[in-house]
């Protein structure tokens, strides 16, 4: 069984910050760090698009431009584990949160391979 787990989402007012996680499990996951990984946002209405990626070692990073300079990623591999630190959040930010695995350093949904089931964040006062 392979598991993508989101967890931290929640309503925030604007301005705040909330920390997403997203703990892997599962036969899959047994060679964590040989993933790249991928946070991607789903507002009602629109098309599932991307935030952020790390890579296997979590030397490297790419954020969307949206969210460039509010967001992070980073990852514990001795956790399983990646996280997206949001700050300075908007209502526009207001989004199902996914986190997801490939085996690609890239941006295209059709290539992560593993897929949680979302966390939601709502940003409103």
């Amino acid at each position: 069984q392979v598991q993508l787990v989101e967890s931290g989402g929640g309503l925030v007012l604007p301005g705040g910050s909330l920390r997403l996680s997203c703990a892997a499990s599962g036969r899959a996951f047994s060679t964590f760090n040989h993933y790249f990984m991928g946070w991607f946002r789903q507002a009602p209405g629109k098309e599932r698009e991307f935030v952020a990626r790390i890579s296997e070692t979590g030397l490297n990073t790419y954020i969307a431009d949206s969210v460039k300079g509010r967001f992070t990623i980073s990852r514990d591999n001795a956790k399983n584990t990646v996280y997206l630190q949001m700050s300075a959040l908007h209502p526009e930010d207001t989004a199902v949160y996914f986190c997801a695995a490939s085996q690609r350093w890239t941006v295209v949904l059709s290539d992560y391979n593993y897929w949680g089931q979302g966390t939601q964040v709502t940003v409103s006062s």
